[in-house]
């Protein structure tokens, strides 16, 4: 599945999309600030391709202009989701390279992907979460619709082995559609 905004191309990741994210995923405040460790080499950025980017629903975000990978969003539906949902429910997570930070890019693609979770998999609710501090996922959140529920104080997080405070937001498809009105 390709879906597209008016700026941006949403793709399978490719294997030869390793070396654009390792430009943006060695950034240290990309991934520890989204959950995941820092990429420490293009052969590392190739394997989570492999194992991670390739899951279903997963997108690479490109800009139309040049093709190359920027960022990622993606659904994880049912039980692939953080959280345990039923499959009627999705989460949704993404992130962005930070010489793309502050051009709306990344709530664009969000929105594109809710569109697509309601209208065409036709699911109910969406799931969004932050971890404290990250004041830049939650905007996202925020300017796509998605109404804060509630926190997980001192959250075990073991892809980066450490606690956390995790805030968790939601969208149903009531909701998306009085909004898209």
């Amino acid at each position: 599945m390709v879906l597209t905004t008016d700026r941006l191309i949403l793709r399978p990741w490719e294997e030869t999309d390793a070396e654009d994210l390792y430009e943006y995923a060695k950034d240290e405040r990309i991934g520890p600030a989204a959950g995941w460790p820092v990429h420490t080499s293009v052969a590392d950025s190739r394997g989570i391709i492999s194992t991670v980017l390739s899951a279903p629903e997963t997108y690479a975000v490109c800009l139309k202009e040049d093709g190359k990978a920027i960022g990622s969003v993606g659904l994880m539906v049912g039980m692939q989701s953080n959280i345990g949902l039923p499959d009627t429910e999705a989460e949704i997570g993404y992130w962005i390279g930070v010489p793309f930070w502050g051009r709306g890019l990344i709530p664009e693609a969000v929105c594109e992907v809710i569109r697509y979770a309601f209208e065409d998999l036709h699911l109910e609710t969406l799931w969004c979460g932050y971890f404290e501090g990250n004041d830049k996922s939650r905007r996202v959140q925020e300017k796509c619709g998605f109404i804060y529920q509630y926190t997980n104080e001192d959250a075990e997080w073991v892809k980066m082995m450490d606690r956390r405070t995790e805030h968790i937001s939601r969208l149903t498809r009531e909701d998306w559609m009085r909004r898209e009105r």
